[in-house]
């Protein structure tokens, strides 16, 4: 049976699920309405249509890394409320999905969530998601992903706060013993606790450095006027250093040893153990970090129902 634009609106218009999964329905279900509807509801989508409206801030990053520790995923997967979060059948789904995230040939979040969902393939990830919805009755959304393939070394990985922060690190070296994963391990603490954005000073966006520099310049003129230009200039330099050491990692101060910046902590571990070991790069996902969450308003919720 040949599916119309207006039978799609109709089922989207009932169930308030998408476009796409509703011509899906349609075609699956010879385009049986009531079918279709059962369909939707099957699959979780239409339930989850009606959630998609709602914050999902919270939520935990999750890691998986392969026996041999060549191949590492990390994910963020959100929920609306931390109790949901701490739900074992929720913690189950998001390992489920750093496991897909650990195999997948995605370089991106769409291409991702249309990918066959491998504990069940007759679904997509997508699919799966919506079924999760429907099921644990919040709005959720896998919304970040990254995989590391160590091509000379391993990836290590580190969850902090029950999954309140994660943090992948791949390291290359020819020697992968206890010691050298005891330090991934402290590199990786070292990230979750300090937050670096960039790898060295060298990875440093000329931009940003410009940026930055702009806004030093005004500080020390405002803080300075009456000094001269080339001493302002040194001020700058000096207060950018200083930030820069701040955020780049391996010129950080080593937590466990403030003496040591984290790329003399690495190096001084590289001959001990008598090998190079040089950290590649690192992912850090903090769940809800750049999403505003909605403040709600529980007494004014509370009213509005009584209301109806």
């Amino acid at each position: 049976m040949a599916i119309t634009a207006s039978m799609v609106k109709e089922l989207r218009e009932m169930t308030g699920a998408g476009m796409m999964d509703c011509k899906k329905a349609l075609a699956a279900t010879d385009g049986d309405m009531d079918k279709a509807v059962e369909f939707l509801r099957e699959k979780g989508l239409a339930a989850a249509e009606k959630k998609a409206g709602r914050i999902a801030a919270e939520g935990i990053v999750a890691t998986n890394v392969s026996a041999d520790g060549k191949v590492a995923s990390i994910v963020e997967v959100n929920s609306e409320t931390d109790f949901v979060a701490k739900n074992e059948k929720f913690q189950t789904y998001v390992a489920d999905v750093a496991a897909q995230a650990a195999s997948t040939s995605a370089t991106d979040i769409e291409a991702f969530l249309s990918e066959a969902w491998a504990p069940d393939t007759n679904m997509t990830v997508k699919e799966a998601l919506a079924a999760q919805i429907a099921v644990i009755g919040e709005n959720m959304n896998i919304r970040r992903f990254e995989k590391i393939v160590a091509e000379n070394g391993f990836v290590e990985s580190y969850i902090h706060a029950g999954g309140r922060v994660g943090v992948l690190v791949e390291v290359e070296t020819s020697v992968v013993n206890d010691q050298t994963k005891a330090v991934a391990k402290d590199v990786a603490m070292q990230i979750a606790a300090i937050a670096p954005k960039y790898l060295s000073s060298e990875e440093v966006p000329a931009d940003y450095k410009e940026h930055e520099k702009e806004i030093l310049k005004a500080q020390a003129m405002n803080e300075n006027p009456d000094k001269p230009e080339n001493i302002i200039e040194k001020m700058i330099i000096g207060r950018l250093n200083k930030q820069l050491k701040e955020v780049c990692l391996l010129e950080q101060a080593f937590i466990k040893d403030e003496d040591l910046t984290v790329k003399k902590y690495v190096e001084a571990a590289a001959k001990e153990v008598g090998a190079d070991i040089t950290i590649k790069r690192f992912v850090r996902f903090e769940t809800g970090e750049g999403i505003e969450k909605k403040e709600e308003d529980f007494a004014a919720e509370v009213a509005a129902q009584m209301a109806k």
